[in-house]
C-alpha cells in the first residue's frame, strides 16, 4: 500500500488517542499549502489514507498534530503540564511507490514519531 498514513497513540495512558485534528500540507513553490484537515477516530487512526497512493507525488510534506485539545481534556492534566502542544513532522517523499507511516506517540510531557510500517 503506497500513499501517507499515520495514527495518535497517547502513551501515558497505552491507548489511541481518538479525536486529535491532523493538518496536511504539502511544499509548494517555496511555501506550505494547506491541503486538508482529518480527525482520529476510536482507534487513533484516520478512516482513510492522509494521501492515498494513486496522488503521491516526489516532495516534502507535513503532518500538524494538534494534540493540545486532546490532552487538556485529560483528567488531571493541566495546560501547564503540556510541554509540546501541536507538533509538526516534515518528511520528504522520495518514492511514491512506499508507504510512508508517521504514527505520533503523545504524553503531556513529550511527543515522539518515526516511520513506521
Amino acid at each position: 500500500m503506497a500513499g501517507i498514513t499515520t495514527h495518535v497513540l497517547d502513551a501515558d495512558r497505552g491507548r489511541p488517542a481518538p479525536g486529535v485534528r491532523i493538518d496536511f500540507s504539502v511544499m509548494e513553490d517555496g511555501a506550505w499549502r494547506h491541503v486538508k484537515s482529518v480527525v482520529t477516530n476510536a482507534d487513533g487512526r484516520t478512516d482513510a489514507p492522509i494521501l492515498p497512493g494513486t496522488e503521491a507525488r516526489i516532495g516534502q510534506y507535513q503532518l500538524e498534530f494538534h494534540i493540545d485539545a486532546y490532552l487538556k481534556a485529560k483528567p488531571g492534566v493541566t495546560e501547564a503540564d503540556i510541554f509540546v502542544d501541536n507538533p509538526v513532522v516534515r518528511f520528504s517523499v522520495s518514492d511514491v511507490k512506499q508507504h510512508y507511516h508517521v504514527p505520533m506517540l503523545c504524553t503531556p510531557g513529550n511527543c515522539t514519531t518515526y516511520r513506521g510500517s
